[in-house]
């Protein structure tokens, strides 16, 4: 089991942007359909107006390998460059 949480410090003022972006991409949706999906959630901070956190859960860790290598990822990867100012992730194998 793999998981990461993925903290998204977006630009000042862009995270309801960029959630919007991610929603009308579609890439919950999709990531749900993939194989070894358990979870992909995203979470709005209560104290910071420019953080979104992504918790993602994966059965083996080829299976989230193989989802960065998805077309609707590489279209995600346009958008944080557009939206985010920072990303950092935790990543918990258990």
């Amino acid at each position: 089991m793999l998981t990461w949480n993925v903290t998204y410090r977006t630009k000042p003022g862009q995270r309801t942007a960029f959630y919007q972006a991610l929603t009308d991409l579609g890439i919950r949706e999709n990531s749900r359909r993939e194989a070894g999906n358990e979870k992909y959630d995203y979470y709005f901070d209560a104290q910071d107006p420019d953080i979104l956190l992504l918790v993602e859960r994966w059965t083996e860790p080829a299976f989230q390998e193989l989802h960065c290598q998805t077309e609707i990822f590489a279209r995600f990867q346009v958008l944080k460059v557009k939206y985010c100012a920072d990303v950092t992730i935790d990543k918990f194998d258990h």
